[in-house]
């Protein structure tokens, strides 16, 4: 197979084995990749707008809606009008979703341990340093474009 691109097809390969891994251990929860960054955002800010989630997510509105309702539909949230602003929902945890937070938080952690085993904890660092570098780059390559 001709190399297109070493960092781009390297890219690429890392998020499909870190959504299959992600998955493998979330389906352990009873949750898909994506659902929990919501209830992750939940968990620190209860009692959000979707218009919000969707903002400090970086995700489309549509996607966001299609996430709520499949977590509404298992029970770990609920939406409501908003008391101030008839056109928002707000989006909020049930007691279920906010029991779900230690066995998420356990899953991340196993998800970048198996992500970094062998590495050192300098190695961690200049990873995760090389890794914001290349969001940026991308990043303000997309928002000039």
């Amino acid at each position: 197979m001709q190399d297109y691109g070493g960092i781009n097809h390297l890219i690429v390969r890392l998020a499909r084995a870190h959504w299959g891994a992600a998955s493998a251990l979330l389906q352990e929860v009873g949750l898909y990749p994506g659902q929990e960054l919501l209830l992750m955002r939940l968990w620190d800010d209860d009692h959000q707008s979707q218009t919000a989630l969707a903002k400090s997510l970086q995700l489309d509105r549509s996607t966001v809606t299609r996430t709520v309702q499949r977590l509404e539909q298992q029970g770990l949230i609920e939406r409501h009008a908003s008391p101030t602003d008839k056109r928002a929902v707000i989006v909020s945890l049930t007691p279920a979703g906010s029991d779900l937070r230690e066995a998420v938080t356990r899953s991340w952690t196993q998800l970048e341990e198996i992500a970094t085993d062998g590495l050192s904890g300098r190695q961690k660092s200049e990873a995760i340093r090389l890794l914001r570098r290349l969001d940026h780059n991308l990043r303000a390559f997309g928002d000039g474009a």
